[in-house]
């Protein structure tokens, strides 16, 4: 995949999940920005992200074997890096008993881990 399919794809789950949750766009870039001081309607869009492409388990954890299908997708510039943070972050959502909670645990782990590649929705 090429990075313009790359961000192709994240707009698609971006509008899908910002729909769907209702999340103000400046909740979303705040998190782009490196502010994760963000309302619950953000931490629900990015479990919806992460559960379009199946990379959450119900029990809310992270699901690595599909995630380690989907990295060789990647554009070449960005595939380390997810490989990486996926490593360092598989095991970051801990408030398992709620799953927007939980996602945003693992998604901002996944951008403290390397902010200029994170392309996450």
């Amino acid at each position: 995949m090429t990075e313009k399919q790359m961000w192709a794809a994240v707009k698609l789950a971006r509008n899908t999940c910002q729909n769907k949750h209702k999340t103000p766009p400046a909740e979303i870039d705040k998190m782009h920005q490196g502010d994760w001081n963000v309302d619950h309607s953000a931490m629900c869009y990015m479990h919806c992200a992460l559960n379009m492409y199946k990379l959450m388990y119900p029990n809310n954890t992270f699901n690595l074997e599909a995630s380690l299908k989907q990295t060789p997708q990647l554009p070449d510039s960005f595939r380390k890096s997810a490989e990486t943070c996926i490593f360092n972050c598989k095991d970051e959502a801990k408030t398992l008993d709620d799953k927007c909670v939980a996602a945003y645990e693992l998604t901002k782990c996944m951008y403290f881990c390397n902010p200029e590649k994170y392309f996450l929705p």
